[in-house]
């Protein structure tokens, strides 16, 4: 075992000795690119986040571009006195949850059924699913059915439009179809049928799919905020996201209201934490987006290998 290891090791020094000045350049130009696009992915956010930590009048003239210059936190506290803002977390919080759990249930049940050989007319079914995701018929005819199924000023109307996706399905059914059939033939011949086949054999195979799916689905819930501007015009259904859209085309009023919710002397104290439009547009986007950077590490170690087998068949 000694020896073994002590000839893999050399091996190695050979091979990292072996490299050419061609691959070293390669190498390094490759690290410097790489290292770019990780700089323009990451810097919009760091941006954003130190301009949040940053004095307002600093951020509000640009002069905060690479680290924290007049550290407070008055404007989270009084982000989080803005009428509406917990209500609309809540909203935010309870759609993107059970939305994001009903499409993945239906997007893994389907993609199942549509590998079963059973599903009457099965092809079909699956041809008319994809399709949809080719041809739309528009704003104005969703609005139409959405208020005919009396989903306007509903919490549902953010959950039912989103249970079936058709590239989620298309993502479940190629996952399942690379598991090996006669694992579910074993699981027939045992009794087992259609419900107990999905939920105690497939489901738990397919969990790297699901997660990635989970991820897809929770982001897209999390972020929308178009059905509640078209939909919703009752403010006890507001989500965060529309609220911070509101924010961005009211900057102005909001400061107003902001600031008239504080008192004078401590306004006065100090016109650096005076809140200015773009503190307000930046510490929203901050208590908007954290959620999602806090989840995603969850499901980070399922995504790749889900995203690759389940798009690439065989």
């Amino acid at each position: 075992m000694i020896k073994n290891y002590a000839t893999k090791r050399e091996l190695m020094k050979k091979k990292k000795k072996k490299l050419s000045l061609e691959d070293k350049i390669i190498a390094i130009i490759s690290y410097i690119v790489y290292t770019f696009f990780a700089f323009v992915c990451i810097y919009p956010f760091y941006y954003i986040f130190i301009n949040s930590l940053s004095a307002n009048d600093l951020s509000e003239r640009g002069k905060v571009l690479i680290w924290i210059k007049g550290f407070h936190l008055k404007n989270y506290t009084d982000v989080i006195k803005i009428p509406g803002l917990l209500d609309a977390l809540k909203i935010s919080v309870a759609r993107t949850a059970l939305g994001t759990l009903l499409t993945v249930v239906a997007s893994a049940f389907l993609g199942f059924m549509f590998t079963q050989n059973t599903l009457w007319k099965r092809k079909l079914w699956y041809r008319f699913v994809v399709a949809t995701m080719y041809f739309n018929a528009g704003i104005i005819p969703w609005f139409i059915t959405m208020r005919n199924l009396n989903l306007t000023n509903n919490f549902w109307g953010y959950i039912f439009p989103t249970i079936v996706v058709p590239f989620y399905i298309v993502l479940c059914k190629t996952f399942v179809e690379s598991i090996p059939s006669e694992l579910q033939q074993a699981a027939e011949i045992d009794g087992a049928g259609t419900l107990l086949l999905f939920f105690k054999i497939i489901l738990p195979i397919i969990q790297p799919i699901l997660a990635t799916v989970a991820i897809f689905a929770a982001v897209n819930q999390w972020n929308s905020f178009q059905d509640t501007l078209l939909l919703v015009t009752d403010n006890k259904l507001y989500t965060l996201q529309f609220i911070l859209y509101q924010y961005i085309n009211q900057a102005s009023s909001l400061k107003a209201l902001i600031n008239s919710t504080s008192s004078a002397a401590d306004l006065a104290a100090s016109l650096a934490t005076a809140q200015t439009a773009t503190s307000i547009r930046m510490t929203v986007t901050v208590v908007v987006v954290a959620p999602i950077f806090l989840v995603y590490p969850f499901f980070q170690r399922f995504f790749i290998k889900g995203i690759m087998i389940g798009a690439v068949k065989g």
